[in-house]
C-alpha cells in the first residue's frame, strides 16, 4: 500500500471513521443517520453510504485500555473490507495520535498479507493509496509503521514457507538479499568453515540432513569504531522431525515453523537498517535441519561445542538448545555486546505454561527484564519473566559429559532449556533467553491453517530503539 498525509477527508470519497467505545461525537460531522446501530467497541466495523454513494467504515477502536492493540483493530478492516476498496481511500485521524496513526499503518500492511505464496494462481494485489487526515506533519510516522508492517509481513512468509523451499541455506541467500537492500553486512558461514571455527553442535544437530547447516551473521555497525550494544541469537532449525528421537506425526507438518527466533533476528536487523537506528546490533542465526538418516546424531552420544563444553545427548528432539549454544558462545567470544538476547520457538513446556498470550522470559537482570516487560505490554507482544534458580541446574547433570541436553523429566521444561542456554553465556550479566513457541505461529483468524504470527519483530525493535542513542 501506499501512505500519504492529507490535511481534511473528502465526503466524497470512501473513507474510515476510528471510533472509541461509547464517543461517537466524530461520527456527526459525516453521518447524518440517527441512531446508528454502533456503539465503538473494539475491532467491530460498520459499512454505511454517503450522498455520493462512497462508503463510509465506521470502524470501533474500543477504550482506553484497547490502544495497545489498536493493530489488529484495523488489520480486521483491512482483512474483511480491502476487496471493496477502489484505488484510495481516506482515514478519519485528526483526533489519533502519532503512536496511533503507526499502528494504523501497521494493522493494514497486516491485513493485505497473502499466505497463499506458493498457489498456481494468485490474486492480483492492487495498490491502495491510504490517506491519513492530520493538521499535523505525519510523513515520517506513515513511513514508518509502513517499513514496520512490510518486515513483518516479510518474516511471516518465512516461517509460513515450506521446508523444502526453506533450507538453511535459503535463509542464508535471504539474509544476503535484505542486506543488500538494506545496507548492512551478512555473513554466512557454511559447513567447512564451521568445522573449522568448531560449531560442533550446530554441525551434529545437522549431520544427518541432505541440506547442511549454516552460521549467519548479520552485522548493523552505524557507529563506527564502537562497541556492539546489542547481539541477538535466533534458532533457525528449518524443519525438525525430532532426529532420532522421532516426534508424532501428528501436526509434524507445522515444524516448517521451528525457524520463528531466526526469522525475529533476520527481521530486526533489516528494521533497524530500514529505519536508520543509532545502535550496533549483530544478529546470529543458526541454522540447520534436524533430519532422520543413517548419519543422525543419537542419543547417549557425546558432543563437542563452540564453547569448548561436551554435551551428553539424552533427546535428539532437544536441539534447539544446541544451534542456540553454539550461537551464544560465538556472539558473545568474538563480539562481546553490552546485552545478548536470543529467541527461540523452544519448548512445548512454556506453552503449557503461559497459553498463546505471551513469550517466556528468562534472565538474570531485572533492569532488562523491568524494560523487555514495560516494552512488551506497550507492543501487544508480551512477555512473563519465570524464574532461573540454581536449583534447576542439577537436572542438567551428566555422568559422562560437562552437561546433557534434557532433563527427561516432565515438568519445568522451559526452564530447565533456559538453565541449559546459560551454561554457554560465559556467565554474562546482561542476557535474555526468549521462548517464542507459544506466540510465533499458531491459530489465526485470518487463515484456516495454523500460520504465523510475526512476534517478535515489533517487541524487539521497540526495546533496541528504547537503548537507541538519539
Amino acid at each position: 500500500m501506499i501512505y500519504k498525509h492529507i490535511r481534511n477527508i473528502d465526503t466524497t470519497k470512501d473513507f474510515i471513521i476510528p471510533c472509541h467505545k461509547g464517543d461517537l461525537k466524530s461520527l456527526k460531522k459525516f453521518i447524518s443517520i440517527e441512531n446508528l446501530n454502533f456503539d465503538g467497541e473494539f475491532s467491530t466495523h460498520q459499512t454505511v453510504y454517503g450522498s455520493k454513494g462512497n462508503r463510509i467504515y465506521v470502524l470501533g477502536i474500543g477504550e482506553k485500555k484497547d490502544e495497545v492493540k489498536l493493530v489488529e483493530a484495523f488489520r480486521k478492516l483491512c482483512f474483511d473490507t480491502n476487496k471493496y476498496w477502489n484505488d484510495s481511500i481516506e482515514v478519519v485521524s485528526d483526533d489519533l495520535s502519532e503512536e496511533s496513526i503507526k499502528k494504523a499503518v501497521i494493522g493494514f500492511e497486516l491485513g493485505t498479507y497473502e499466505i497463499g505464496q506458493f498457489k498456481s494462481k494468485k490474486q492480483d494485489s492492487k495498490k491502495v493509496t491510504v490517506a491519513f487526515s492530520s493538521s499535523k506533519n505525519i510523513s515520517t510516522i506513515l513511513l514508518e509503521g509502513r517499513l514496520i508492517g512490510e518486515t513483518i509481513n516479510r518474516i511471516k512468509a518465512l516461517v509460513d514457507a515450506p521446508a523444502n523451499h526453506k533450507t538453511p541455506e535459503f535463509l542464508g541467500n535471504w539474509a544476503k538479499e535484505s542486506s543488500k537492500s538494506s545496507n548492512y553486512k551478512c555473513t554466512v558461514l557454511h559447513e567447512d568453515e564451521l568445522k573449522k571455527q568448531g560449531f560442533d553442535a550446530v554441525i551434529a544437530v545437522g549431520q544427518g540432513s541432505v541440506n547442511p547447516p549454516v552460521v549467519i551473521v548479520n552485522e548493523y555497525m552505524p557507529k563506527k569504531g564502537k562497541k556492539v550494544d546489542i547481539g541477538l541469537v535466533g534458532k533457525g532449525i528449518t524443519f525438525d522431525t525430532g532426529g532420532l528421537s522421532i516426534k508424532s506425526s501428528t501436526n509434524l507438518h507445522y515444524m516448517k515453523s521451528d525457524m520463528g527466533g531466526a526469522a525475529v533476528v533476520l527481521g530486526v536487523i533489516e528494521l533497524a537498517a530500514k529505519l536508520k537506528l543509532n545502535v550496533n546490533i549483530v544478529g546470529i542465526v543458526a541454522s540447520a535441519e534436524n533430519a532422520v538418516d543413517s548419519n543422525s546424531y543419537r542419543p547417549g552420544d557425546v558432543i563437542n561445542s563452540y564453547s569448548g563444553k561436551t554435551i551428553e545427548i539424552i533427546d535428539t528432539d532437544a536441539e534447539g538448545r544446541l544451534v542456540l549454544a553454539d550461537g551464544l558462545s560465538y556472539i558473545i567470544k568474538k563480539y562481546k555486546p553490552e546485552q545478548v538476547i536470543d529467541l527461540a520457538t523452544l519448548t512445548g513446556s512454556v506453552v503449557q505454561t503461559l497459553g498463546y498470550s505471551a513469550a517466556g522470559m528468562f534472565t538474570n537482570n531485572k533492569e532488562m527484564a523491568d524494560d523487555m516487560s514495560k516494552v512488551g505490554f506497550e507492543t501487544n507482544e508480551r512477555v512473563w519473566q519465570l524464574p532461573m534458580f540454581e536449583d534447576y541446574e542439577s537436572d542438567l547433570h551428566s555422568d559422562i559429559a560437562d552437561l546433557r541436553n534434557f532433563s527427561g523429566k516432565p515438568i519445568a521444561g522451559a526452564i530447565t532449556a533456559a538453565k541449559f542456554l546459560e551454561a554457554f553465556t560465559e556467565e554474562h550479566k546482561s542476557w535474555m533467553h526468549l521462548d517464542i513457541a507459544g506466540v510465533s505461529f499458531g491459530d489465526s483468524p485470518y487463515a484456516k491453517m495454523k500460520s504465523a504470527s510475526g512476534y517478535g519483530v515489533q517487541l524487539i525493535t521497540n526495546y533496541i530503539k528504547s537503548k537507541a542513542v538519539k
